[in-house]
């Protein structure tokens, strides 16, 4: 994490300095002390984002509860860090004392030679081992925080990948994305403001309490503990009040940078029809939400930090009159004042935090919240408790009358009862709407059916795990979208561990290496923002040989030439046909002159099958088959008018 993101790891020390916030992508320049701080890290903090679910959580307990295994394999480190603490703490209550004790042996009238030297030096000596003990602490923990960050992101993110294609389909990115990055966020600064001002903090304000007792007398504990419940007090009620304006701030900060990126996203399509000041205007409505947010937040900051400067007036002023009239009438030396001066000045500082470190601790618990509602989502498909691999011999694809529903309300197949044999071609062909993607999404498993089964090789689906199924299935998609990397990543993207010769292998296969080596740099070639820097046949080439380099048993074609000129059509038509001799093979078609050879081709309507046969025998029934073909070879010949 940026130092500038690092909580404040020694706040109750007298020259710690103020805490540097995590800066928001709306942060505006703030005004001093702690309202610079506090205005900028709330953009994130006390985030109640618009799902209801992640406000009823169950509250601070239940996420520290889950923080938990994310730490407890460090008890070494923790341990070190507690003896470090400790240390440092004791060395900085004893700096007063080693004050008090150099000003009463000072004296005008006793020569230079006698200035308590020793005392001077074990003054310098306690100062430097606070400060060093506080560092060294804060480096042996770091390890804990960074790696409790670090599992809790990469658990966040596992997760997603595991969820349900409607859940992703629901869902905007950007908005997901920030969740996580809020998420792990907290996780570091709630460990941060625990351990390194909370915690030492309650340490602190306890030893200088019990020296009180010790060395002066209760009435002084009495006076702080009760400055201390007060302040907290104030602290939690204005934070709580303000709470409602911070949400409002978060949200619409959560849904600026979905849009946003939604926008950027979509970038070819706002150019298109010229949107660009359209999409200006929607997320300025966010930005103006914001602002308006931001401005009534850093009002009612106002009065949280005049409501705290009070109650450490008044208590410190009442101190110091105390301890003053006792000098006066001699029950105390100067240097007893200057003790006490010094304990409040200490105690003074994590006092004038504490409403800093509140907030801070509500963000982190908050954030968090969110983050770990993403990993109680439900993920739709799962592997039963007694999944196996899927073993494959021929690849036989077979739908026993499957039925399927997005919504209850909602049928999207009814009955498909179908067989691929191993090695065959079977096509699926339909007007827009019939199912015929669903079939695909169905077999790779992205949902269950909700009736009938599916099998290959004569085993339910749902009996395998879903990783050994997807490796059984090779996918040639209509759009196809490839990473913000290089050419050779995207190719090898089908089979990770793939060596540079199998790869280049499977772009020779796909007929795109000879484009691949004309480029300047060859395989290292980023294709840009979901491949844009391809043409449309180069996408599906490289789809080609990410499919062949996967070497599955079964292959799919969602309409994976629809989007292509008659031209590259064809030629890329015959690569699929060569790359699909001898492997099952299903093509879910638009244009129906690309499956002729098939061996079997299903007509959907309305999600049922009502024609199936060669091409040659659909013909010739003269069914809805033929009217299709009828219709695209008309338009194929229709002269285009003058």
């Amino acid at each position: 994490m940026a130092d500038d993101q690092r909580p404040a790891q020694k706040a109750s020390d007298p020259n710690a300095a103020k805490p540097k916030p995590a800066v928001t992508p709306h942060a505006t320049a703030a005004p001093r002390n702690e309202r610079a701080s506090a205005t900028t890290t709330e953009a994130s903090a006390n985030q109640l984002t618009t799902s209801d679910k992640a406000r009823s959580r169950g509250g601070t307990l239940r996420v520290l509860g889950m923080l938990w295994p994310y730490i407890r394999g460090f008890p070494v480190r923790m341990a070190i860090a507690a003896a470090l603490l400790v240390i440092a703490k004791m060395a900085t209550v004893y700096v007063p004392i080693a004050f008090k004790d150099i000003v009463n042996h000072l004296d005008p009238r006793i020569a230079a030679l006698t200035v308590p030297i020793a005392l001077i030096a074990l003054y310098g000596v306690l100062r430097l081992i606070g400060a060093l003990f506080g560092q060294l602490r804060d480096t042996v923990f770091e390890r804990v925080s960074q790696r409790a960050m670090r599992a809790s992101g990469l658990d966040a993110f596992r997760h997603l990948h595991q969820l349900s294609l409607r859940f992703h389909l629901d869902r905007h990115t950007g908005g997901v994305g920030r969740d996580i990055s809020r998420g792990t966020r907290g996780v570091y600064n709630l460990l941060g403001w625990v351990v390194f001002n909370i915690v030492p903090t309650i340490f602190e304000i306890a030893v200088v309490i019990a020296f009180m007792l010790r060395a002066l007398d209760w009435r002084y504990a009495i006076v702080t503990l009760v400055t201390m419940a007060v302040y907290i007090a104030v602290t939690i009620w204005i934070t709580e009040w303000r709470t409602a304006g911070v949400r409002v701030m978060n949200d619409v900060e959560s849904l600026a940078n979905a849009r946003a990126v939604d926008s950027l996203l979509n970038y070819e399509t706002v150019k298109y029809f010229g949107n660009e000041e359209f999409e200006a205007r929607r997320y300025d409505a966010d930005l103006r939400r914001y602002e308006d947010a931001a401005v009534k937040t850093e009002s009612s900051l106002a009065v949280l930090n005049g409501a705290q400067a009070l109650v450490i007036a008044i208590g410190v002023t009442v101190l110091m009159a105390m301890a003053a009239s006792e000098v006066v009438t001699h029950k105390l030396s100067v240097g007893d004042i200057v003790m006490v001066n010094g304990w409040l000045l200490q105690l003074a500082i994590p006092l004038n935090m504490l409403g800093f470190t509140w907030r801070q601790i509500k963000q982190g618990v908050i954030d968090m919240e969110h983050m770990f509602s993403l990993l109680d989502e439900h993920a739709e498909v799962q592997d039963a408790s007694d999944a196996k691999p899927l073993a494959t011999h021929g690849g036989e694809v077979r739908f026993e009358h499957v039925s399927f529903r997005y919504n209850p309300d909602r049928a999207i197949l009814n009955d498909i009862d179908f067989t691929i044999p191993p090695g065959k071609t079977l096509a699926v062909v339909g007007e827009t709407g019939a199912g015929k993607s669903t079939l695909s999404r169905l077999l790779f498993r992205f949902y269950d059916v909700t009736g009938g089964r599916i099998t290959i090789d004569g085993q339910d689906i749902r009996d395998v795990t879903q990783e050994s199924l997807r490796a059984a299935i090779g996918i040639v998609p209509q759009d196809t979208v490839l990473f913000n990397d290089t050419i050779y990543y995207n190719i090898a993207y089908g089979r990770t561990g793939a060596s540079r010769g199998e790869v280049e292998a499977a772009a020779r296969a796909a007929h795109i290496h000879d484009f691949v080596v004309s480029l300047p740099q060859g395989y290292d070639t980023t294709v840009g923002e979901r491949g844009l820097k391809l043409s449309g046949g180069e996408k599906q080439r490289v789809a080609i040989a990410r499919a062949l380099l996967k070497n599955p048993a079964i292959l799919v074609f969602d309409e994976a030439t629809s989007a292509l000129d008659t031209r590259t059509e064809k030629i890329i038509q015959a690569e699929l046909a060569e790359i699909a001799r001898g492997r099952t093979t299903l093509i879910v078609a638009h244009r129906l002159s690309t499956i002729v050879d098939a061996d079997r081709i299903l007509v959907l309507d309305r999600g049922r099958i009502v024609e199936s046969g060669t091409h040659a025998e659909l013909l010739a029934s003269g069914g809805r088959y033929a009217a299709l073909w009828s219709m695209q070879a008309q338009r194929t010949f229709e002269p285009v008018p003058a």
